[in-house]
């Protein structure tokens, strides 16, 4: 019996014991292909000798030493090394052990940067619906997935949500994207006005949304929009790129492609790729410089921030990828994954919708197509999905609730950049059968 206290506790799992490519293979010899990068982390796969080395040779040299006494090689490289390459204005670095840490420390940051400037009536938090920022209670209370905040509602700061830029089931026949996208650039608006434009301090999102609804990109111009709002009322602007960033949608950072810069842009999981724990928090120099100019003092902090091993594995990670040249990869084999699983759903009387950017791919189920109705909440099918996946040595990431928190299920799909055309063709014949095996098993079909 386990002493383990695993997040189900009830349930048994098989023993990793090794990691090959993108493999994983188990106490028993059996061999799982990592599809969704475990919760979209193992960018490189579970093996990459050029990492497993940097962290070798660090923890060597020298593990760890506490940020309240010294600043580390590995880490002011790879804070160099990220900020050469972020949005412009976006020129330092706060390192985390992970992405509801980043976005802890973002929250913080907004806030002492009002406090900073005098502005000490702006506390408001406002978010979207159907979003997913972290498990803490600060990065819950923020966050819109309806059943992880829950049980814990009476202990989480109050926040406010809007709606999201999920087109497949928000946008309406009659609008263009463009429309789209200003009604809820206006409904972000009213929010702010309806709490009073002096009293909000940020506006929190992910560039493209992750486990909660499934790989949702934003429509074109969303975000130029939401910026408007931001910089009109003097509210922040906190992108959560922890699951998207980093590599996952063909840019290193995802809101590239939508040609907008955050005050404060949150990564964590493809940062490290698995091979160490560690999260990170970018900052705007008018943020920087208003607390370097005044109080002098981040009032926050942990034991493991800018954690040299863990810098040292980030930094020989990002390496990896631009020597690799794996973006492109990303970008040719996300083409690819999507289009096999709409060649073999393009008719499929139970998949709604098939979307994403690069390697970060949402497949949506529905009862009935054509009026997107979801399947009942009680089959259960994203979690039969997953169960006919894991036993046919297939890994993904499937998810409930996804269009309100209750009802929807979607699979999330985040293979590893150095996946083959090969790999991404077995990724989708095992899915299918996956797929098939639990709507048969649940009934749904």
């Amino acid at each position: 019996m386990t002493t383990v206290f695993h997040r189900m506790p009830k349930q048994t799992l098989p023993v990793a014991v090794k990691g090959e490519g993108i493999e994983i293979i188990d106490s028993t010899g059996k061999r799982y292909i990592d599809a969704s990068g475990g919760a979209a982390v193992s960018c490189l796969g579970h093996s990459n000798q050029r990492v497993i080395d940097a962290i070798k040779r660090q923890a060597q040299q020298l593990p760890y030493a506490h940020t309240s006494f010294f600043t580390t090689q590995p880490a002011e490289e790879l804070a160099s090394y990220l900020v050469d390459r972020a949005p412009q204005g976006l020129g330092h670095v706060y390192f985390v052990s992970g992405g509801s840490e980043a976005i802890e420390a973002a929250l913080k940051l907004a806030r002492q940067y009002f406090v900073e400037t005098g502005e000490l009536q702006r506390r408001h938090i406002i978010a979207r619906r159907q979003s997913y920022h972290g498990n803490t209670l600060g990065a819950l209370a923020i966050g819109g997935n309806a059943w992880r905040r829950e049980p814990f509602l009476p202990l989480l700061i109050d926040a406010h949500h809007v709606s999201p830029c999920y087109a497949y089931r928000e946008q309406r026949a009659d609008e263009t994207e463009e429309q789209f996208a200003q009604r809820l650039a206006d409904e972000l608006e009213q929010k702010i006005l309806e709490l009073g434009s002096q009293t909000v301090a940020a506006f929190v999102a992910e560039t493209v949304v992750g486990a909660t609804a499934g790989a949702v990109p934003p429509v074109r111009e969303y975000f130029r929009k939401i910026r408007a709002v931001c910089d009109r009322y003097g509210v922040l602007l906190i992108l959560d790129e922890i699951m998207s960033g980093m590599g996952r949608t063909g840019h290193l950072f995802a809101c590239e492609e939508d040609g907008v810069v955050p005050d404060l842009l949150t990564i964590a999981k493809g940062l490290g790729a698995g091979y160490q724990p560690i999260g990170a928090t970018l900052v705007s120099d008018k943020i920087y410089s208003a607390i370097t100019g005044g109080s002098g003092f981040f009032q926050h902090g942990h034991t493991y921030i800018g954690h040299a091993t863990a810098c040292a594995a980030a930094l020989e990670v990002q390496r990896v990828i631009a020597d690799e040249h794996l973006l492109d990869n990303v970008k040719a084999r996300g083409e690819q994954l999507r289009s096999l699983l709409r060649e073999h759903y393009a008719q499929h009387p139970y998949v709604g919708d098939i979307r994403g950017r690069g390697l970060f791919v949402g497949v949506e189920m529905v009862k009935d197509r054509a009026a997107k109705t979801p399947f009942d909440a009680k089959l259960k099918l994203h979690a039969a999905i997953k169960r006919e996946a894991f036993q046919r040595g297939l890994m993904v990431y499937p998810m409930g609730g996804t269009v309100d928190g209750k009802i929807g299920d979607h699979v999330l799909l985040a293979p590893p950049f150095i996946c083959t055309p090969r790999d991404i063709e077995q990724i989708v014949g095992r899915l299918t059968d996956a797929i098939e095996g639990a709507l048969a098993a649940t009934g749904a079909a």
